[in-house]
């Protein structure tokens, strides 16, 4: 496999490693150090407001994609997360916290969607799937190591010095992109007028399908996130990135294996599995009322989410037209935003610190994944039809 991509790739695989560690490292204690300066009513803000600016800035990363470069928007996204940890521990109150988080949001808005673009320049169509599974899979290790890294040192050294080296973790991300080479043929230099952003600018509608199947089941990825650290401590769980390490370990397990099957047997077919599993991870968690069945059903999730994000993505770029290739991804993008920011939206809002509402926040969160289940079913019957 290794010899398969180039070293190009493998560079952008590490450096999508280091980027999401970088943020994700803070998740697990950001809804107790917002709670520690009295803002405890906006731990849903939390998420969604990363998530609000991560979405507003797509179009922009998209249109900046294909006319600018891979690469610097890959830089641009980086220095972002990198800039935002260091403001952490200069803005203290809960007004400059949520000013913080909404300005760190710029950074997802703007790096997955050079990489994906990156990414499908580099390799060809037959192996896309399998591609963006080895590529989540380091960006998943990220998002596993990240929580964990970060817990550990909070315990160790206290919040100031996580959010430093959240910093160091996203200049190390930019720097591997100094040294690679750009893919995008027809660059133009970059000008304030590429920042006009036009309605043809903001979605692409040949990827309208596989965006609906995102928005649904990232509702359930923003609830996770949102109220997991909660949960841990409800069930006797000190190490609040336990369950994250559990979720984005056992995704791991399929997401290369998820990418290859959706090359070989097709995108849909794939996705039925996914959305379901999502379904079926969300009830675990909702009722768990043991550690054992709270990691169980971390696992089951880590299944669904592991199938179901490379799969979607390689299906956008299978969509996309490839002079366009970014605002597709960037249309993804932003339903995922969506879905990620309203479901964190709703759970934190609903929530409101009574653990009692934990099976029914959980079981609205899995209702929407699967939805996104008997959509598939019924587009795939539509393409059968269609099929003389």
């Amino acid at each position: 496999m290794l010899r398969r991509y180039s070293s190009q790739f493998w560079l952008l695989s590490f450096s999508s490693y280091l980027f999401f560690s970088s943020f994700t490292m803070l998740i697990p204690e950001l809804p107790a150090y917002l709670s520690s300066m009295g803002g405890e009513e906006y731990i849903g803000l939390i998420i969604s407001l990363f998530t609000l600016t991560a979405g507003i800035s797509r179009p922009f990363s998209g249109k900046l994609t294909d006319r600018w470069g891979r690469i610097p928007v890959m830089v641009v996204g980086a220095m972002v997360s990198a800039l935002a940890a260091l403001l952490y521990p200069l803005l203290t109150t809960v007004a400059g916290f949520l000013f913080i988080r909404l300005f760190h949001g710029f950074s997802t808005g703007f790096k997955p969607t050079g990489t994906s673009a990156y990414i499908a320049d580099l390799v060809p169509a037959h192996r896309r799937g399998e591609a963006l599974g080895i590529s989540s899979f380091f960006g998943s290790v990220g998002m596993a190591s990240g929580p964990a890294i970060g817990s550990q040192i909070y315990l160790a050294y206290g919040i100031d010095n996580l959010f430093y080296v959240s910093s160091v973790f996203a200049f190390a991300s930019v720097a591997i992109l100094f040294g690679m080479k750009e893919t995008l043929l027809e660059r133009s230099t970059f000008k304030m007028e590429m920042l006009k952003v036009s309605k043809s600018d903001v979605f692409e509608k040949s990827v309208f399908p596989p965006s609906i199947v995102m928005i649904l089941t990232t509702l359930s990825f923003g609830t996770v996130i949102t109220l997991a650290p909660d949960f841990s401590d409800f069930l006797g769980i000190h190490n609040r990135g336990l369950f994250f390490i559990v979720f984005t370990g056992s995704s791991l397990v399929v997401r290369i294996i998820g990418g290859q099957l959706s090359d070989r047997f097709g995108r849909q077919s794939v996705l039925v599995a996914s959305t379901l599993l999502l379904f079926i991870s969300m009830l675990v968690i909702g009722f768990a009322t043991s550690k054992a069945q709270f990691f169980i059903g971390a696992v089951i999730f880590g299944f669904g989410y592991g199938l179901n994000s490379p799969t979607l993505f390689a299906w956008t770029i299978d969509l996309s037209p490839e002079t366009t290739r970014g605002r597709g991804v960037a249309t993804l993008f932003i339903f995922l935003e969506i879905g990620i920011g309203v479901g964190a939206l709703i759970s934190g809002t609903v929530y409101e610190g009574m653990s009692e509402r934990f099976p029914i926040i959980f079981g609205v969160a899995g209702l929407f994944s699967l939805f996104a289940f008997f959509y598939i079913v019924r587009f795939r019957r539509k393409q059968y039809s269609k099929t003389p």
